[in-house]
């Protein structure tokens, strides 16, 4: 996928459609000049719904698409005519999107898995007509429903992608090294920082047939948490990987504190991280010889497993599989995830930071425009916009 395809951020209005009104007829035909209340009621106005699908990996689809609106249904008519029902419209985002209120912040739903549906707004229903109200002391009311008013939310769609190993290190740490050695994707490579601009995924084959699914996203910095460098942009697709793999080079001058540094800013950005398995590996130890190996085992963090790599000469990295396999398949990391998948809590998204990482995305800053009630019929003149069928 090419990197200016890759979006996980979009800002779309939505409106979901009012329901018809009932309506308020007396039924006057040759014969039978005193027929009664015969007003059909109004029809359900269509709703928005989103929708898990496994076919997407981004939200591309969506970023031209900055109104989504549903029908609204059709008003009842004479003969107990029962007014349409407004279509309900799907939007199909990729498995792992969190959706968020545009204005204030608040957590709304999060679609985790493939064919979930969640209706983000509901149609409004139909008004009744005269004939519903009919009774032996009333033989003809001459009053009839209006239909429920429409829903509006702009929302914010944050895509989080779904990994088993989330590679975490500084700039030319060698994670798209270490993912094209180990998988067949092919990530941009070059010897200058931040050579990865956009997150990467590869699966990698393991013994058996078997494999696992592993996420490079760019390097981050000191400070990464508070929106230096692409840190903010991107630390938000590890939330979602169940182990998370330090990377840290080998001739670094103190590995122990780039770890350190590392960990915080994951803990600054959010501290349910600490929680995950971690591995830390240091790379590029084709650059070391074995004396300065076993000196630096002395000095490293003894709380995670510790592997030395070379994802250029192939050193260690069967024994890194071995371990990153043997820790996403103990006893207590599946626990953590059982967990975490019943007890997931989303944080309300900080405003602030918001419009900082949306003025990063360059095009995409607009905001999406907001409609009076007034303009509504207007609007339904309009036969530019489309509308997703399920």
């Amino acid at each position: 996928m090419a990197e200016t395809n890759f979006v996980d951020y979009v800002k779309i209005y939505c409106r979901s459609g009012k329901g018809g009104k009932g309506s308020m007829h007396l039924r006057h035909v040759k014969y039978n000049p005193n027929g009664g209340p015969d007003g059909g009621d109004g029809g359900k106005g269509g709703s928005i719904i989103l929708r898990g699908n496994h076919n997407y990996w981004t939200l591309l689809h969506l970023r031209y698409q900055r109104h989504i609106f549903a029908e609204h249904g059709g008003n009842g008519g004479r003969d107990k005519c029962h007014g349409s029902d407004g279509k309900d419209v799907y939007i199909d985002v990729p498995c792992g999107t969190v959706v968020y209120n545009a204005e204030t912040g608040k957590f709304v739903c999060d679609i985790s898995y493939d064919g979930q549906k969640v209706v983000l707004l509901k149609g409004g229903r139909g008004g009744l007509g005269n004939f519903q109200f009919r009774t032996s002391t009333n033989q003809a009311p001459r009053y009839a429903q209006p239909g429920e008013p429409l829903q509006e939310m702009t929302i914010i769609l944050e895509l989080k992608l779904l990994a088993d190993v989330g590679l975490v290190g500084f700039p030319n740490a060698g994670k798209s090294t270490l993912l094209s050695s180990l998988s067949s994707a092919k990530p941009k490579i070059a010897n200058y920082p931040f050579t990865t601009m956009e997150p990467s995924l590869g699966i990698v084959s393991y013994r058996d047939s078997q494999s696992f699914v592993m996420a490079d996203i760019p390097g981050i910095i000191e400070g990464a948490s508070e929106g230096k460098g692409l840190g903010l942009r991107f630390l938000r697709h590890i939330e979602r990987n169940s182990l998370l793999l330090f990377m840290v080079p080998g001739d670094t001058d103190d590995i122990k504190k780039e770890y350190e540094i590392l960990l915080n800013e994951l803990r600054q950005f959010n501290p349910e991280m600490l929680s995950k398995h971690r591995v830390l590996a240091v790379t590029k130890s084709d650059l070391l010889d074995e004396e300065l190996i076993e000196m630096l085992k002395e000095t490293l963090p003894t709380d995670l497993p510790v592997v030395f790599i070379s994802a250029v000469v192939g050193n260690g990295i069967d024994e890194l599989k071995d371990l990153l396999w043997k820790e996403l398949n103990s006893e207590s990391n599946k626990l953590n995830d059982i967990v975490a998948e019943d007890t997931l809590v989303h944080r309300d998204k900080d405003m602030s930071r918001f419009e900082a990482e949306m003025h990063e995305e360059g095009a995409d800053v607009e905001d999406a425009e907001v409609y009076d009630e007034d303009d509504f019929d207007e609007i339904d003149e309009l036969d530019d916009f489309e509308y997703i069928d399920e």
